[in-house]
């Protein structure tokens, strides 16, 4: 019995010293609306591709998601992009040409262009989905490849680009 005595003095000197020291506490509340309120935003990543919105009203393309490896950049020639040619529309603000960098040697990007015709890589093999008709066909494009595609072919049909993944 005394035993039990002594630890619960004990237990509570602790508990008076952690209390004294500014060791924070919880305390349990009612309020939902605290809980919610104070919880930060989850740290999960989404992959969703940064300022899609924005891009597409300006550049006529939509980015969707993606680990970062591939992105959107300026066509400059470089060896580490891969270029995509589609038939311009003013209206849609599309441009006849696109370009990503190519970041690692493997990544993935999924997006929406209509009327690509030809896909193009310098240094990064990659490959491609694309929808046309209800179906969808994987081209695959070698290191310094050039790949015609949907209307890029003799009575191809109008395709659109939903995916380039980097393979090495």
């Amino acid at each position: 019995m005394l035993s039990r005595a002594r630890s619960l003095t004990i237990a509570g000197i602790f508990g008076l010293a952690a209390i004294g020291i500014g060791t924070p506490i919880a305390f349990a509340t009612d309020s939902a609306e605290t809980a919610t309120s104070d919880t930060p935003p989850s740290a999960v990543e989404d992959f969703q591709y940064p300022g899609a919105a924005a891009i597409l009203q300006s550049e006529g393309i939509e980015l969707k998601k993606g680990d970062g490896h591939i992105v959107l950049a300026a066509c400059d020639g470089s060896v580490d992009q891969i270029k995509v040619s589609t038939v311009a529309d003013s209206g849609a603000n599309r441009k006849g040409e696109y370009c990503f960098d190519v970041t690692s040697p493997s990544g993935y990007l999924t997006l929406t262009l209509p009327r690509v015709f030809a896909l193009e890589t310098g240094d990064h093999p990659f490959s491609a989905d694309l929808t046309a008709n209800g179906a969808t066909t994987t081209v695959n494009v070698a290191e310094g490849g050039f790949e015609p595609v949907g209307e890029g072919t003799v009575g191809g049909a109008r395709s659109v680009l939903v995916e380039i993944r980097v393979t090495g």
